[in-house]
């Protein structure tokens, strides 16, 4: 269910209140048995097709724009350490938002630096 679009879900609990079989519903509409499984059990369970836990999650720490920036700091020096990156751009930071620094300020480089360098 987690990359099938809510029409999607909709087609397969039609066809499962259409009493179509679980395969054929599957071979019709080109998608796994098991996602037609999933969506027909979470529909006469629940009554619902989409997963509440959508938008669920902690928000991302770095926009979009400080991504770029981590990646910019990252490709002037390859070999540099995730301390070094991390103080870089808490300073690149403190220029963009000085009042604002103590919300986006990074102090355990080894979390959310390292994390997002695995990401680039």
């Amino acid at each position: 269910m987690g990359d099938l679009s809510d029409f999607g879900a909709g087609q397969i609990v039609g066809a499962c209140l259409a009493a179509a079989s679980l395969i054929k519903t599957a071979t019709l509409l080109s998608v796994s048995r098991a996602a037609v499984s999933k969506v027909t059990t979470a529909y006469t369970n629940h009554g619902k097709t989409s997963s509440a836990k959508r938008n669920s999650g902690q928000k991302p720490k770095l926009s979009a724009r400080d991504r770029c920036t981590l990646k910019r700091i990252v490709s002037k020096n390859h070999r540099t350490t995730a301390a070094n990156v991390t103080a870089e751009l808490n300073i690149h930071l403190e220029r963009l938002f000085p009042q604002k620094q103590s919300d986006k300020s990074f102090t355990n480089p080894t979390s959310i630096v390292e994390l997002q360098l695995l990401k680039l």
